[in-house]
């Protein structure tokens, strides 16, 4: 399964163009433009798999640096300090990781 079999590749295009500056990355924002927000909390839990590349049931840091990718190959990487706001928000339990469930409600609250 592909980002675009769940989400729309014109909103992907313009939501990775938005945040192609560097630290200009907003993930409420983003999540907003390419209509994840909108999805069924099984489409973002499927959203999570494709984003969790070593499929370890979690999105990592070393992942989630490259989160924007897992939307658009050709999307730039998060710098350091863009990751690591992303990980403060939705790392609830502060293991250092993202799981499926943290994810959902990291999605919900934007």
């Amino acid at each position: 399964m592909s980002m675009t079999d769940l989400l729309n590749a014109e909103d992907i295009k313009k939501a990775v163009g938005a945040f192609s500056a560097a630290d200009s990355f907003d993930h409420k924002k983003f999540f907003q433009m390419v209509g994840l927000k909108k999805k069924s909390a099984d489409d973002v839990k499927k959203v999570f798999h494709i984003l969790d590349k070593d499929k370890s049931g979690f999105i990592e840091e070393d992942e989630l640096g490259f989160i924007l990718k897992g939307f658009s190959p050709d999307a730039r990487d998060l710098s350091a300090k863009e990751t690591k706001t992303l990980m403060a928000a939705g790392d609830k339990d502060g293991d250092g990781k993202i799981g499926v469930d943290e994810f959902s409600t990291l999605v919900a609250e934007s």
